[in-house]
């Protein structure tokens, strides 16, 4: 008779049994009402741009949130795991182009895709709550949003200098331009070019958006950094210098100013200013613009040096330019000593960084000696070391650790004390003020393309500028636009949707054609997860009070500036609406780490992206996610090896051979407790698996090193096969089977759910094993009897001691001293000392 074979594990018969199960199921991850009682908990990964195909990034991201999303769930917590798409952008118009496809039909086929596989790999999403950011019932209130900041002051639109893309032509933001270029086309050089654009006033939360950076503590420190020098603040002195109406030097005063010339500027280091050789303007500073529409020689400098400091931004190193400058033949008056000097036009001073304009300190700032050795402009010291005798005095000397002198009535003091006199002193005679400067700047909104978010302002020619009636919302995107990519916004080219009627005069009228940042989208959709459907509001509030903050944010590092600071701040723009009452939207956030295929990070761009689909072929998708989790921690870097993915495959096929072999024993021993019925081998067994349970859970609350978690997994299965010949022959108790497969069942559960669902099913478990409580060690269990304690002798291990848990000091080291291994090494020398580590070590010092 031929012996029975061994049942084969093959994931692709029991994913998709389990899926199909599972997509008939919805309220299987769907999080409950907020008045179920039970403790609720946001678990949210970052949102995709629907491109098409899900890589292997995209899979240890997702992953990460699952594994967390099911252990938060067996813990009985109201688990909400939403997921939407970051649907406008403008790879679409790029593909619209390229393949002759609508923008909204390629998006909503590439969702489609994205989705099929997201089950695939069975993500325990709660699609009731999907959001697409390209359906109008989003985007609505997107231009709400608008409206009611617009009504706020929060919204504006001016003429300003923007970066443009010729790839995207269209703007980007400041954040969007790396290194000088796109961020999205890595080898397009950004240009500069002056456009009427709309901005939403961030600034107005700067100081608010950096000091709350200090309670996110569940942050990562480097991602608080990242902000906080973005934020930029800097403390200093806005100070007049004054046009001197004179071009003669000599001895002036400040009534020779006028309101009309005042020059403004900012100094961190007031304490500077009797030394003071030179005021230095931007080339675009208006008085500059002044002064060379009278001489044209003037104006074809400034015009060069406009250039340089064009192809230097265009580069991405302003700050490294090699320094030029242009005298104007004009002088301004130092409104603290009255003397005379020279104003210059510098490429290195930026007419959006503080005033346009700067005082140029040589002695004490490095940047100013270098364009003062250059120009042969005086240099003067007027800081001094606080200790004559130091080194390191040479100038430029930047040092805040000194005392002035060269300044007048305020020699000998501090520089802290003569900042504080010399503020007070620009106070009284009017002639500046402290103040506080940021490196943010105002987010500009406005797009020239087609494929994004309306804005919801009409241009009138009695009437201006004129919002949007709220009733008249959304205003809908049209379909069946042409997209060229040139000569502006393709909505500029649809006279359906740009002429309208003035809602406030009645006559005729024109929309606005730019199209909101696809920022926008992503600063608030975490809100509308909370409250889907709302068809008259974002959200409701009292379920918005209910959810947030968000317990755990995780997404790439590379958002920290981009996302992170844009939603922090759309954050309290709807506390200060009245919307929600927390100050910011995540409690905890977690970078993963990339995937790293051939010496790259794993993108389309890099043509190294390797699909989970053809890994889920080969190896299953449980496979699939759990290397995901265990090749690397999951703040670190992942170098893809496909031979793990194959590695974690053949373990799981280890662990349902097990499983099934033992079911029926397991079977036999349900309902009866294994109290007093375990000894020997079923005892050891048990406290490994209690050791496992304490070890994973304490991962889940704390360091997330989920790939140790798999490792103990691991670990665990192989003590059980060690003790197969035990478990064959009946010598481990049926309750004793029953638990220790029972278990490992459950804690495999986040990180390989398919496998999970059909062993369960297997031991005739009921209910979903989603919905079975989280294992609790017992810490009587999980005890060790013996500890291995290892014995070293001048740093170089002699013996291994095995001696009971409770054993005390002395008693471990009479048992270490006695050892013969011990005592052969020792014989002829002096023990001088012995260190007991307890549990550990026994450490002998010999001479």
């Amino acid at each position: 008779m031929a012996e029975d074979k061994e049942p084969r594990y093959d994931p692709a018969v029991i994913e998709p049994k389990w899926q199909q199960r599972w997509a008939a199921d919805p309220a299987l991850y769907a999080a409950d009402p907020i008045d179920s009682g039970r403790p609720k908990y946001y678990v949210l990964e970052m949102l995709p741009y629907p491109s098409g195909q899900l890589h292997m990034g995209h899979v240890r991201n997702y992953s990460i949130g699952d594994a967390l999303a099911r252990q938060m769930w067996m813990r009985g917590y109201n688990v909400l795991h939403p997921m939407g798409w970051d649907a406008f952008g403008l790879p679409a118009e790029n593909a619209a182009i390229k393949n002759n496809a609508p923008p909204r039909e390629w998006t909503l086929s590439n969702i489609a895709a994205m989705k099929r596989q997201f089950d695939r790999l069975g993500m325990g999403f709660d699609w009731s709550r999907e959001v697409t950011t390209c359906f109008p019932d989003y985007y609505r209130w997107n231009q709400w949003f608008f409206l009611r900041m617009y009504e706020r002051g929060l919204v504006y639109r001016k003429k300003s200098k923007v970066n443009w893309c010729p790839d995207c032509a269209t703007v980007l933001a400041n954040e969007q331009v790396v290194d000088g270029r796109c961020w999205r086309h890595e080898d397009t050089i950004v240009e500069q070019r002056d456009l009427e654009q709309w901005f939403f006033r961030i600034t107005a939360y700067a100081q608010e958006l950096l000091d709350y950076l200090d309670k996110l503590d569940g942050w990562p420190e480097k991602v608080r950094i990242m902000q906080r020098n973005w934020i930029g603040r800097s403390e200093g002195t806005e100070v007049d210098f004054f046009l001197a109406e004179e071009i003669n030097q000599g001895t002036g005063n400040r009534d020779q100013g006028t309101e009309k010339t005042r020059i403004r500027v900012f100094t961190t280091r007031v304490d500077t200013i009797f030394g003071a050789t030179g005021v230095q303007l931007a080339p675009e500073h208006p008085l500059v613009t002044a002064l060379a529409a009278e001489d044209s020689g003037l104006r074809e400098q400034v015009a060069q040096l406009l250039e340089e400091q064009k192809k230097a931004r265009e580069a991405g190193d302003v700050g490294e330019i090699e320094k030029h400058g242009v005298p104007t033949g004009r002088f301004a008056i130092n409104p603290y000593s009255g003397e005379l000097v020279p104003i210059w036009v510098a490429n290195y001073v930026l007419l959006e960084y503080g005033t346009g304009a700067i005082m140029s300190v040589p002695g004490h700032d490095a940047r100013d000696f270098e364009f003062a050795t250059k120009y042969a402009i005086p240099i003067r010291r007027v800081i001094a070391p606080a200790d004559p005798n130091s080194e390191g005095a040479e100038l430029p000397f930047v040092s805040e650790d000194g005392v002035l002198v060269n300044s007048g009535e305020y020699n000998g003091l501090s520089c802290a004390d003569a900042q504080k006199k010399l503020q007070k002193a620009a106070a009284r005679h009017g002639f500046g003020e402290a103040t506080v400067t940021f490196r943010l700047r105002d987010w500009g909104i406005s797009r020239q393309r087609y494929w994004g978010t309306p804005i919801p302002m009409i241009h009138c020619e009695r009437d201006g500028i004129v919002p949007v009636p709220d009733e008249q919302l959304p205003v809908i995107l049209p379909e069946n636009v042409e997209i060229t990519q040139q000569g502006g916004s393709p909505l500029a080219r649809v006279p359906d949707f740009v002429n309208v009627t003035c809602p406030k005069c009645g006559g005729p009228a024109k929309r606005e054609t730019d199209t909101m940042d696809t920022f926008v989208d992503s600063s608030w959709y975490f809100y509308r997860y909370a409250d889907a459907k709302n068809g008259t509001a974002p959200f409701d509030s009292a379920i918005a009070q209910h959810w947030f903050p968000i317990d755990q944010y995780i997404g790439g590092v590379e958002h920290a500036i981009l996302h992170l600071i844009y939603s922090r701040f759309w954050t309290k723009v709807m506390r200060d609406l009245g919307l929600i009452t927390n100050d910011e939207p995540v409690r905890r956030l977690f970078t993963q780490g990339m995937v790293i295929k051939d010496g790259a990070k794993m993108s389309k761009s890099k043509g190294n992206v390797v699909s989970p689909d053809d890994m889920v072929a080969r190896y299953g998708a449980d496979a699939t996610r759990m290397y995901a989790l265990f090749a690397s921690p999951p703040d670190r870097d992942l170098d893809w090896q496909e031979d793990g993915v194959a590695g974690v495959s053949r373990f799981l096929g280890r662990v349902y051979r097990l499983v099934t072999k033992y079911a029926a024993q397991a079977r036999k021993g349900r309902g009866q407790t294994c109290a007093g019925s375990a000894s020997g081998t079923a005892l050891k067994l048990l406290r490994k698996l209690h050791q496992t349970i304490a070890k994973i859970t304490l991962d889940f609350e704390g360091r997330w090193h989920f790939n140790t978690c798999v490792a103990a997994i691991m670990e665990y299965v192989n003590d059980l096969q060690a003790a197969d010949a035990q478990l064959a022959a009946g010598e481990i108790p049926p309750p004793v089977v029953h638990e220790l497969l029972r278990t490992l069942i459950l804690l495999l559960a986040p990180f390989a759910p398919y496998i999970a669902a059909e062993l369960w099913e297997e031991l005739g478990e009921q209910g979903a094993v989603l919905r079975a409580p989280w294992p609790v060690s017992n810490p009587d269990l999980a005890r060790e009897d013996e500890l291995e304690i290892s014995v070293q002798i001048n740093g170089k291990l002699a013996a291994v001691i095995r001696m009971p848990a409770e054993a005390n000091s002395d008693a471990v080291q009479a048992v270490a001293l006695a050892d013969e291994r011990v005592r052969a090494r020792v014989a002829g020398r002096n023990v001088v000392k012995v260190i007991v580590v307890p549990r550990k070590t026994v450490n002998l010092v010999v001479k």
